[in-house]
């Protein structure tokens, strides 16, 4: 009966609301990220992302990450560590803090996002002359 009227969606949505901190939350969480899941902590990374899962979504869509807070609306792809993307993708079962096998060698270096469009991206430089010079206009004669 509790299907027939919708009800256990109905529970879900206060659920939702709970888990997110309210309706400011949710709305803010919704703004943010475009959705709200409800979802079990798999675990965190160092830079703040959280791994959830939920195995009542579909499969490809029952794991996420909520990007930490400290970059707001500039997150991407690129903020998720090898290990995490691993476990988000199905390459493995076990997240990392939980995979015994997993190897960390001294000569690992630290996971560091894709810098390309900030202020921070790489610019080579180069000791060549250009060959093409920038035309500069000439003054105005007064």
């Amino acid at each position: 009966m509790s299907k027939l009227l919708a009800l256990d969606k109905l529970n879900t949505l206060f659920k939702i609301i709970k888990t997110n901190g309210g309706i400011t939350g949710t709305l803010f969480k919704l703004f943010r990220q475009d959705d709200v899941k409800l979802g079990t902590l798999v675990g965190e990374d160092k830079y703040g992302n959280k791994y959830y899962e939920n195995n009542m979504y579909f499969y490809g869509r029952n794991r996420w990450v909520e990007y930490a807070d400290k970059v707001y609306f500039d997150y991407d792809g690129s903020q998720v560590p090898a290990e995490w993307f691993g476990w988000l993708h199905y390459k493995t079962d076990l997240p990392p803090h939980k995979d015994p096998n997993r190897p960390k060698y001294p000569w690992m270096i630290d996971h560091t996002e894709n810098l390309s469009g900030t202020e921070h991206a790489y610019m080579p430089y180069s000791t060549t002359t250009p060959k093409i010079q920038a035309w500069v206009p000439p003054k105005p004669q007064s």
